[in-house]
């Protein structure tokens, strides 16, 4: 069964749909990859002051960890493994911007923009590999590689232009 756009009631009823779907982020009708974007900026506010950096990095790996579950499981039943509604891709990729990038609200939007572009574009490797990798693997690596440019590129302005 291929479920074209999914209902609060499909997110609601599993927890892996709930997590794919990014607390229901996903079921906004208009850019929900945008909006799993904007999800992690609260995320982040409740814990990002919290932990020291490497317990960060191991709470994004758990969080990566549980959505290569989600995915998997929700784009089986959605019948298209990478459906434009999960977005808990977005929220564990860009939560891993965040941490690196400097706490600062102007990092922060270059950082929004940033990785919302290189989503949207896919450069070289990631379509690529977007399209070899399946599964709920696949799902998430691919905003991994977005937010690996995004902080490649903050940190050339950061040494270079600022």
């Amino acid at each position: 069964m291929i479920v074209p756009r999914p209902s609060a009631s499909f997110a609601f009823s599993h927890p892996a749909h709930f997590v794919a779907l990014g607390f229901g982020a996903g079921l906004s009708p208009v850019a929900p990859g945008t909006a799993g974007t904007l999800l992690a900026l609260p995320l982040w506010w409740l814990i990002g002051g919290g932990y020291a950096p490497l317990v960060l990095l191991g709470i994004v790996a758990g969080l990566f960890a549980a959505g290569v579950w989600a995915c998997e499981l929700t784009g089986r039943h959605l019948g298209i493994a990478d459906h434009g509604a999960m977005c808990w891709d977005e929220v564990v990729a860009f939560l891993l911007v965040l941490a690196i990038a400097p706490d600062d609200p102007r990092w922060q939007a270059a950082a929004f923009v940033l990785f919302r572009a290189f989503d949207v574009v896919k450069p070289p490797p990631i379509r690529e590999l977007e399209m070899r990798l399946k599964g709920g693997f696949g799902v998430m690596f691919d905003d991994m590689l977005a937010a690996g440019y995004t902080l490649l590129v903050l940190a050339v302005a950061k040494r270079f232009f600022l």
